[in-house]
């Protein structure tokens, strides 16, 4: 079995990414032996229906998904969340914006504008929150993700001012 389906006990649903990667609606990421008054070895899995509930969530709504799930990670690594300045690391911030100017410049034309502009701008904003939140701002080009959307000037205050 596939170790995507370790500790996963089908309760049928749709696939999503849970806070740990791919999950299905309806389903536990708990280990059996966690739950109580289950047995200890694990109920196999029906992955042949997983895999039709997984082909049947559309692309554009896997690429979202994964899209913001890479915003939220960010902003908390900008330290943008509650109690925000606990879980600063911008150096993983760097690598989430990175990974997410990619997926969205590379993307953008396979989602359409409507889904793209949102994601775009979330981006943008997660790009001049990380330079605000530098002590020594990377030269314009340089910031993270610039490499696939070009130069990003101006500040989140002044974007809010428009």
């Amino acid at each position: 079995m596939p170790p995507f389906f370790d500790g996963i006990r089908p309760t049928g649903g749709r696939a999503k990414l849970g806070p740990h990667g791919p999950t299905l609606d309806g389903m536990s990421e708990t280990a059996p032996t966690d739950l109580p008054g289950e047995p200890h070895a694990p109920a196999a899995p029906d992955v042949e229906g997983l895999t039709r509930d997984i082909a049947d969530v559309p692309a554009v709504e896997v690429i979202t998904t994964v899209a913001v799930h890479l915003m939220s990670s960010a902003a908390v690594n900008l330290g943008l969340a509650e109690g925000g300045e606990e879980h600063k690391d911008l150096d993983e911030a760097r690598k989430l914006i990175t990974a997410l100017a990619g997926l969205v410049t590379a993307s953008a034309t396979e989602v359409g504008s409507y889904h793209a502009a949102p994601l775009r701008d979330g981006l943008k904003s997660l790009q001049l929150a990380f330079r605000e939140a530098s002590a020594v701002p990377d030269e314009p080009g340089q910031g993270p993700g610039e490499k696939f959307t070009g130069p990003v000037i101006g500040s989140p205050a002044s974007r809010s001012r428009r």
